[in-house]
């Protein structure tokens, strides 16, 4: 049996506090134990979950994982205390603002032997599985994915190529590899508004585009088009409601990483793919700042011509 002690209560915390006092039955998760959580706000008992003090958490014996649930500025100083403490985490996406730190964080938990797990459940849809199926086998032509939601506070969420990392995932676990070619982002600060746009190359120099778009009262949505040599994709396909929650289908990945039931290739791949991505993000602000820094140039260069312009003409004038 795992210990396990969930780390802030917001949707997530909740539905992992839910989850692991409700396990699946015949499951992994089984295996789990839920002795309490920690919040920075005093709430007393949720549920017959007790809070726990920080300090409890991470000398407790009984604890050996923690679910790490709290706002994305403080996962990698999370992550690294609780590895620290010699337990397993899982960590909420993105697990840290900052590709090096979280190459770093993978390596300390590997020496310490570890299980350091980071959700992604926009990979265990019902709607992403079937575009998945609907993709396998196809030749990219040319491909865009663009997302729409609420504001975000950056201070605690991070650049948008991290808080919308999942985004980047969808389409590393669907096309493979990518090459960012160029990205760019439009502000507006007094609007909210937000908007970046990235375009990658595949491993087969196909095109593909990513538009992450936040502003107030925008729909939390995602629209495809993907194009194949055999025809194009523009909407999701069908796809029947799953009878497991999706916490709860990551929360039993989890426990079969700790009970050894996931093979070595597997693991591999899952850590390709998500230190892939985080690298991928960190290029995009200096993508974006690099754009940023031509086109002030530009405009400097071209204020000087107008400015030596205007200067001439006076000399003329006086001239004459």
């Amino acid at each position: 049996m795992f210990g396990a002690v969930v780390i802030g209560v917001g949707i997530a915390g909740l539905a992992r506090i839910r989850d692991l006092m409700n396990p699946m039955p015949s499951s992994p998760s089984e295996h789990l134990k839920l002795f309490g959580f920690v919040s920075r706000r005093s709430l007393g008992n949720i549920n017959e979950a007790k809070q726990i003090s920080l300090e409890d958490a991470l000398r407790n014996k009984d604890i050996h994982a923690a679910f790490i649930s709290t706002e994305n500025r403080s996962h990698e100083e999370t992550i690294r205390m609780f590895l620290e403490a010699g337990k397993h985490v899982l960590v909420e996406y993105p697990m840290a603002l900052s590709a090096k730190a979280a190459h770093e964080l993978w390596e300390m938990a590997e020496q310490k032997g570890k299980v350091l797990h980071v959700e992604h459940i926009e990979l265990l849809t019902e709607e992403y599985k079937q575009l998945k199926k609907e993709v396998a086998g196809k030749d990219l032509v040319k491909g865009t994915l663009h997302f729409t939601g609420s504001v975000l506070d950056e201070n605690k969420s991070g650049f948008p190529a991290f808080s919308g990392i999942a985004r980047l995932t969808w389409l590393i676990d669907l096309f493979g590899d990518l090459t960012v070619t160029s990205a760019t982002r439009e502000k507006q600060k007094d609007k909210n508004y937000s908007r970046m746009t990235v375009h990658f190359q595949t491993a087969n120099k196909k095109p593909l585009t990513w538009i992450e778009e936040r502003g107030p009262g925008m729909r939390r949505e995602k629209k495809i088009n993907f194009c194949f040599t055999s025809g194009c994709l523009e909407s999701f396909p069908e796809a029947p409601r799953s009878s497991v929650g999706l916490f709860m289908q990551d929360q039993n990945l989890f426990a079969k990483k700790l009970l050894g039931q996931v093979s070595k290739e597997e693991l591999a791949a899952e850590k390709w793919r998500i230190l892939r991505c985080l690298d991928l993000a960190e290029l995009f602000p200096l993508r974006v700042l690099k754009v940023a820094l031509s086109q002030l140039r530009t405009l400097l260069k071209a204020s000087e011509i107008l400015s030596g312009s205007t200067g001439r003409d006076n000399i003329l004038k006086t001239s004459a």
